[in-house]
């Protein structure tokens, strides 16, 4: 049976990117040897790191503005460290918006570093919504947020404007939608929840804003020196590295950020629909600040949980049950979740809804 992988990372990929992964696996570009064997520093990698360092940028439309792209390892998590190590100056301060797990973890590490300063939160709320109305301090050093929270479902649809540095965690919604990513000085994103495999870490900086701060920082969390290297001051993750190339191939084959983006919206345009029209369930996020990546939902008595869980396994449906500090239900919707996996979901609700 086919399964609809609503999995909130790792994650659904295309199934062209398994096949080709699968072939470089057992013999890449016709060398006789394994992706897995081969020197990262052979000519066949050293090309499949230039073109994911390119194609990331072309993406983004951040062609010829400074911009330089790295894969990493250490997950986003490390980021949480190296964004402040490299941009937060010595007795500096540095403004962090608060919507999440994430977020908060960002903030966590950031304390260690300097002066943080929590513009607002939205955790007394248990993360539902996305705070509004807030004031960036003007001598911060640097402006964080998560544009996207995967356990709670909430998205920012619209980011500050503030003159200085803003630095923006995408880990759950890079590719996904249209935006002016020159706004921002500093984006980064786990790739396993809509890019790649587990394994890497994309960081996408503006060249300018670094080597200001005039800290002494580890050269292995230094990204003037991972950008001197060209992503290669180590061995780097190479199938990762390689998956996540095959997958931003297949989104700019598909016509790129902005045709993927009409997909996406037509996934959560349905979801939301029977979730809102549908007397058994309930969204978890406020209206406004739904995320399209993540819907996470409640049914309204608990009492129909055993009956709705066996109806969507029976449908070939994985990875929908909820975070714990959630509950209910997550949805992830990533870029490569297909149209006709939401409606399976759909249809699932409406079949309990006529059953009970």
């Amino acid at each position: 049976m086919k399964k609809h992988n609503y999995s909130a990372g790792p994650c659904i990929l295309p199934q062209e990117v398994f096949e080709k992964s699968a072939q470089a696996i057992l013999n890449f570009n016709d060398s006789g040897l394994s992706l897995l064997e081969i020197s990262h520093r052979s000519k066949d990698f050293v090309a499949v790191m230039d073109e994911a360092r390119a194609i990331v940028i072309e993406l983004l439309g951040l062609e010829g503005k400074g911009y330089q792209a790295l894969f990493l390892a250490g997950g986003a998590s490390l980021e949480f460290l190296m964004v402040p190590y490299n941009l937060m100056k010595e007795g500096g301060k540095a403004a962090y918006l608060d919507t999440g797990t994430w977020a908060s973890g960002a903030i966590k590490e950031a304390k260690l570093f300097g002066d943080t300063v929590v513009v607002a939160s939205s955790k007394e709320q248990n993360y539902n919504h996305i705070p509004k109305g807030y004031t960036v301090p003007a001598d911060a050093d640097y402006f964080h947020c998560t544009s996207n929270n995967t356990i709670f479902g909430t998205q920012m649809k619209e980011f500050p404007s503030v003159d200085m540095p803003i630095v923006c965690d995408m880990s759950s919604d890079i590719f996904s939608r249209e935006l002016d990513f020159s706004k921002f000085d500093l984006i980064y994103a786990g790739a396993q929840k809509n890019m790649g495999p587990a394994g890497t870490t994309l960081v996408v900086v503006k060249e300018e804003i670094l080597a200001k701060n005039n800290r002494i920082i580890p050269s292995m969390l230094d990204y003037t020196k991972h950008i001197k290297a060209e992503s290669m001051y180590n061995t780097p993750p190479v199938f990762p590295v390689y998956a996540s190339l095959l997958t931003l191939q297949w989104l700019k084959n598909l016509g790129g950020i902005a045709a993927i983006e009409k997909i996406n919206n037509a996934k959560a345009a349905l979801l939301y629909a029977e979730i809102d029209r549908n007397p058994l369930f309930k969204g978890a996020a406020v209206v406004e600040d739904r995320s399209n990546m993540n819907a996470t939902f409640l049914l309204n008595d608990e009492a129909h949980a055993a009956t709705f869980d066996t109806m969507w396994k029976a449908a070939g449906i994985s990875g929908l049950p909820g975070h714990r500090s959630v509950g209910g239900y997550r949805a992830s919707m990533y870029n490569a979740l297909p149209l006709e996996s939401v409606q399976v979901l759909v249809d699932v609700m409406k079949a309990l809804e006529s059953k009970v």
